[in-house]
């Protein structure tokens, strides 16, 4: 059997590092289960000295899974920055995965059978992040709802952003109860706790909502496998 190890990397709480450090510990645990011979440490960039600690007792062999939604800034610039002169590889993130979309789809075709809603007469709002300052953010969350429909064909499929237009409110306006709304989030945080259930009630959203994208079920052996194939 060949032993992998990895490091998963997430944003983390600033505001309260602690319990997002445990939830990404408890995340890792998850995706180590997923394959065989994996192991797979964690830390957030929010708590402070977590990273650098991490570091030290691994090789620069060891590659680094940014669980991002998006090659953005975090990805680009500050963790190659707290990387320093080491040469871990960075993964593509999970947000831009190419087999997230069909494997999305079939998750939520699934909840959507279990509700009893017929696929072509539900609806789906996907609630990302979004950026003031760059495009990125936005682009990946529209490229991953147009791939996500040609597998999941919904009568209605809306995108909103926390921080720029159209707003989560807007996107979920007019949807009717069955509807699922899924937080294109890579973790749960305060927009997904907060900003995401406060903009829904705001526009009167009779739908279900669902746990942000990282969390459903069929994430962990994904990036198993992505781990997985670079330690070959």
């Amino acid at each position: 059997m060949t032993e992998t190890t990895a490091l998963i990397v997430a944003h983390g709480q600033p505001s309260d590092p602690d319990p997002a450090e445990a939830a990404l510990t408890r995340f890792a645990a998850r995706v180590a289960a997923s394959a065989p011979g994996l192991t797979v440490h964690s830390a957030t960039l929010a708590a402070p000295g977590r990273l650098e600690a991490a570091l030290e007792s691994l090789p620069e062999t060891v590659p680094i899974y940014p669980l991002f939604m998006a090659r953005g800034w975090f990805v680009t610039s500050a963790l190659p920055r707290r990387l320093g002169p080491r040469g871990n590889p960075i993964l593509d993130p999970l947000g831009i995965d190419p087999d997230l979309p069909a494997l999305i789809a079939a998750h939520l075709s699934t909840e959507l059978e279990q509700r009893g809603w017929p696929v072509a007469e539900s609806g789906l709002v996907l609630a990302a992040h979004g950026s003031g300052r760059s495009r990125n953010p936005s682009a990946v969350a529209r490229g991953f709802a147009e791939n996500l429909r040609a597998h999941l064909p919904v009568a209605r499929l809306s995108v909103g952003f926390v921080e720029e237009a159209p707003s989560i409110t807007e996107a979920a306006s007019g949807h009717g109860a069955m509807s699922l709304c899924l937080p294109f989030f890579a973790c749960a945080g305060g927009h997904a706790n907060e900003d995401v259930p406060q903009a829904l009630e705001q526009a009167g959203y009779a739908g279900a909502l669902l746990p942000v994208l990282g969390d459903l079920p069929p994430v962990p052996a994904l990036i198993a496998r992505r781990i997985s194939e670079a330690g070959r």
